[in-house]
């Protein structure tokens, strides 16, 4: 019995076939095809205000718990309260980058926004390990 050969499955259609259907390519593809730079989104009003508001408060709550804990807080230093003292001073340069970031006009569009909310997002988690750090040296549990 013989053989029937496999049906040629079409490749990926090209913008040609496309264009010789009728219907349009998206255009950030053809703007990429042909070298030129993505169009830029802007952000919705208030987005850029907002994530400055919520890097400065976290920010100063970031210094303020660092004064304390570095310069007033009694006890001596051990493993841990470096180690938490460490993660928030690392957190507290990453707020500061976050509200440089936050603030130039690059900002403004959607894939960078993105990018300053991930450095702030890991800002925060970092300040919380510190902070759970710090609970866990106050409490004395080893």
């Amino acid at each position: 019995m013989p053989r029937s050969k496999p049906a040629a499955q079409p490749d990926r259609e090209t913008p040609q076939d496309m264009a010789q259907e009728g219907r349009p390519e998206a255009p950030q593809a053809t703007a990429e095809r042909a070298g030129q730079p993505r169009k830029r989104q802007p952000l919705p009003q208030g987005y850029r205000q907002g994530i400055i508001t919520a890097i400065s408060i976290l920010l100063g709550f970031s210094l303020a718990f660092l004064r304390f804990w570095a310069f007033e807080a009694p006890g001596d230093w051990t493993w841990t309260s470096s180690i938490s003292t460490t993660a928030l001073v690392v957190a507290v340069l990453m707020q500061i980058y976050t509200l440089l970031r936050s603030l130039r006009v690059a900002d403004d569009d959607e894939p960078e926004y993105a990018k300053t909310v991930r450095w702030l997002v890991t800002s925060g988690v970092l300040t919380l390990l510190g902070l759970l750090l710090a609970a866990i040296e106050v409490s004395g549990t080893p």
